[in-house]
C-alpha cells in the first residue's frame, strides 16, 4: 500500500452511496478500507441491477454495476453485529482503526454499543463519521433520508427543469445521485480535517454530516440570490440566473452550449455569428442589461445559431476565445480525446476472473498519486484474511464464528 493515507485504517460500516463514496476516496488515497457487510446479503447496491459485471466467460455475474462505482480499493468482511459476538469483533477492530464510517439512522448503532461515545472509550483517537439524511439533531433527525427526496426537500429540484409555461415544464431531479456524491465528498473533507487535527491534539472526534445540510450548502449562488432578495429563484431550464447568454442553443445538426462569461466574450460571439450590432445595443451591451432583457435577446441568438453545425460553432468560437462545447452522451464522453488522455476510464482484474471497468479519481497528486490496487470485492472475500491479520484469530476460531452465523 502506498499513498498519502497509507498509514490510515478505515472501518467502513456504510452502505449504498454517500458513505461508500467517502470510503472509496480514502482508499484511492492509500488508506486500508475494511468494508463490513451483513453476511449473505451485503451492501444493498450489490443487487441494484442490471447491469452486472462479467465473469471470466463473459457472462453476467450477480455483482451489480452500481456497487462497482463506489467500492474499489476495499476489503469485504462479513460480520453480523446484531449478535453480541459480532459486536465484540467490531470493538476489537475499532481498537485497530483510525476512522469509522457509518450511515445508520440516528441512534441505530447505540443499541449495539457501537455509537461514538461507546467506541471512543475503546479508542480515543477514533474519528467517527456519521452520515444521515438530516443530521444528529433537529426535528427530522430520526427520519430516513434518500438522495431523491433530499433533492426535492433541499430546493435543488425547484431549480432544475424546464421553466413554467414550456412544454414538459416541472421540477426535475439531477441525473445522478448528486446529493449523495456531494455528501461523500464533504464527509471525506471532514475526515481529512479531523485526521489533521488529531496530529495536534492526539484525540479523535465525531463528524456529523447530513444530506440535507450538504444539499442546502451546495445551492451556492442560488441560495445567495434568494437570501439577498427574498425571492425564490425559478426554474430556467439550461439557462443561468445571473449570466446571459449561458445556456444551450440549437445548431444545424443538434445543440451546443454557449457559456459567455463577460461582455468581451459576448461581443466576440456576436461578431462570429454575424450579429455584431447586438453587442452595441444598450439593451444587450452589458451582462446586467442582458439578464434584464433575456426574453428578447435569446430568441435572436437562437435564430442565428441554427445555420451552422455544432462542430462548426465549436471550431469558430474556440478560435475566437468564446467558451462553448457539445452536449455529449456517455459514449461520446468516454470517446473524447481529452477524457482518454486523462485516463478517466480503466479496468481492474476482479475475483471472478474478469475485469471490472472503473472511472478514475479526478485527484492528481504529484508525490503521492492515487493508486488502484483492487477491484470492488466480492461479498466476504477478505473475511478470513482480515480476522487473521488484524485480530490475530486462528482458523479454528474463524470456523466457529462462521458456524455460529457471526461471519
Amino acid at each position: 500500500m502506498s499513498g498519502a493515507l497509507s498509514h490510515i485504517r478505515v472501518l467502513d460500516l456504510s452502505r449504498v452511496l454517500a458513505g461508500p463514496w467517502c470510503g472509496q476516496i480514502l482508499g484511492d488515497l492509500g488508506a486500508e478500507v475494511i468494508k463490513v457487510e451483513k453476511p449473505g446479503a451485503g451492501d444493498d447496491t450489490r443487487h441494484w441491477g442490471p447491469p452486472y459485471i462479467k465473469d471470466a466467460e463473459g457472462n453476467d455475474s450477480r455483482e451489480a454495476a452500481y456497487f462497482q462505482s463506489a467500492n474499489r480499493n476495499k476489503q469485504s468482511l462479513t460480520l453480523d453485529f446484531t449478535q453480541s459476538e459480532g459486536q465484540r469483533l467490531v470493538r476489537e477492530l475499532v481498537a485497530q482503526c483510525d476512522v469509522l464510517l457509518e450511515n445508520f439512522k440516528v441512534g441505530g448503532l447505540a443499541a449495539y454499543g457501537l455509537d461514538y461515545a461507546s467506541l471512543k472509550a475503546i479508542n480515543p483517537k477514533l474519528i467517527y463519521c456519521s452520515i444521515t439524511g438530516f443530521g444528529q439533531t433537529g426535528p427530522y433527525a430520526k427520519r430516513a433520508g434518500y438522495d431523491f427526496m433530499i433533492q426535492g426537500l433541499g430546493g435543488l429540484m425547484s431549480l432544475t427543469g424546464r421553466p413554467e409555461g414550456e412544454e414538459g415544464a416541472g421540477p426535475m431531479k439531477v441525473g445522478v445521485a448528486l446529493t449523495d456524491i456531494l455528501t461523500g465528498l464533504y464527509a471525506t473533507v471532514g475526515v481529512l480535517a479531523a485526521l489533521n487535527q488529531r496530529e495536534q491534539s492526539g484525540i479523535g472526534q465525531h463528524i456529523d454530516v447530513a444530506l440535507l445540510d450538504v444539499q442546502v450548502a451546495c445551492l451556492a449562488n442560488q441560495a445567495m440570490n434568494y437570501l439577498t432578495t427574498g425571492v425564490s429563484p425559478k426554474r430556467l431550464g439550461n439557462a443561468h440566473p445571473n449570466i446571459v447568454p449561458y445556456q444551450d442553443f440549437p445548431s444545424a445538426d443538434g445543440n451546443f452550449i454557449l457559456a459567455v462569461g463577460n461582455d468581451g466574450q459576448f461581443r466576440k460571439f456576436c461578431e462570429v455569428a454575424g450579429i455584431a450590432g447586438l453587442a452595441d445595443d444598450p439593451r444587450y451591451a452589458t451582462n446586467k442589461a442582458r439578464v434584464a432583457n433575456r426574453a428578447e435577446l435569446i430568441p435572436q441568438l437562437r435564430q442565428a445559431t441554427v445555420f451552422k453545425t455544432t462542430a462548426q460553432w465549436i471550431a469558430l468560437l474556440e478560435a475566437a476565445g468564446v467558451p462553448c462545447g457539445p452536449i455529449n452522451d456517455l459514449q461520446q464522453v468516454f470517446a473524447d480525446p481529452q477524457v482518454q488522455s486523462r485516463g478517466l476510464s480503466f479496468d481492474l482484474p476482479n475475483a471472478l476472473g474478469g475485469r471490472t471497468p472503473q472511472v478514475a479519481s479526478p485527484l492528481r497528486l504529484s508525490d503521492t498519486p492515487v493508486a488502484y490496487h483492487s477491484a470492488p470485492p466480492l461479498l466476504g472475500q477478505h473475511t478470513d484474511a482480515l480476522l487473521q491479520r488484524v485480530l490475530g484469530m486462528s482458523e479454528g476460531q474463524i470456523a466457529a464464528l462462521r458456524e455460529a452465523g457471526v461471519i
